[in-house]
């Protein structure tokens, strides 16, 4: 895939991460292997500590992974975060205090060098998709942490991002307004075309948001297992209802828990540069 492609999605392949701290080495990450298509939506779902943070860290340009390719949009991450073609969300909804929720969403183009007129329009958009019209001159203190959460997504989507890479976005809020916003993030994937990578610690939140569920094994991570989430984009709450989200939430659970021999049968190979 060429370094100009357009039309690459997310791609690890032999991905290694050792850290060395004099003379402490640890193994974070062995072998990890993945590929998302543009467009397409994806989970990472693990024991804490088995490296998930770290492989988004590493699309993000963040850390540098030790052996091992990565790509987004069929470029290096350093070159991807250049043409801010990827947004990072993360847990903690950062909101400067001192600003209104529209000059925190104007923050990224602000630092960008987009002028007043134009970021104040793409901010402006932004606030409208994920449902804060009205709140715009409101303080990050008058909002609840849901609401907060929601101005952190809409700050990332004023880049236009062709990738979303969001780790434990919403862990911090209650179960109700969770499974909201999960809904509200699909409505959002829909409209924007956006490529979404989400790490998560919730099985249910991991079926909702995704095509692809991969598994990864404790540390030194690598991705196990991979459940393919049949619903198509076209999601409602009703999904919840169905005996296959069940039986989605039976398999992750045996996968994270059970032997790691039994976590697919062998009728299902897992075919090569796939997530496994």
């Amino acid at each position: 895939m060429g370094s100009s492609s357009r039309s690459g999605g997310l791609t690890i392949r032999d991905v290694g991460m050792v850290y060395r701290r004099r003379d402490q080495v640890t193994t974070a990450l062995t072998g990890c292997t993945l590929d998302i298509p543009e467009g397409g939506w994806a989970s990472l779902i693990g024991a804490s500590g088995c490296g998930k943070s770290t492989l988004l860290r590493i699309l993000a340009d963040i850390v540098k992974p030790t052996s091992g390719v990565a790509l987004v949009g069929g470029v290096s991450p350093a070159e991807a975060r250049s043409a801010r073609t990827f947004a990072l969300v993360s847990q903690q909804s950062t909101m400067l205090p001192w600003r209104k929720i529209l000059a925190n969403v104007e923050l990224g183009l602000e630092v960008a060098g987009v002028d007043k007129a134009a970021r104040r329009r793409s901010a402006e958009e932004a606030i409208e998709l994920v449902g804060l019209k009205g709140f715009e001159q409101a303080f990050p203190s008058e909002l609840s942490g849901g609401m907060r959460q929601r101005a952190a997504i809409a700050r990332a989507l004023t880049l236009k991002p062709r990738f979303l890479l969001m780790d434990e976005p919403f862990g911090a809020l209650d179960e109700i307004t969770r499974e909201k916003l999960n809904f509200e993030l699909l409505r959002i994937l829909k409209e924007t075309s956006a490529t979404l990578l989400l790490v998560t610690h919730s099985i249910s939140e991991a079926i909702i948001l995704s095509d692809t569920v991969a598994v990864m094994s404790p540390r030194p991570g690598r991705i196990s297992h991979r459940v393919e989430i049949g619903f198509g984009h076209d999601r409602t709450n009703a999904m919840r209802d169905d005996p296959a989200f069940g039986a989605y939430e039976a398999e992750l659970r045996h996968a994270l828990h059970g032997p790691a021999s039994s976590a697919r049968p062998a009728s299902h190979p897992i075919p090569a540069f796939a997530i496994h």
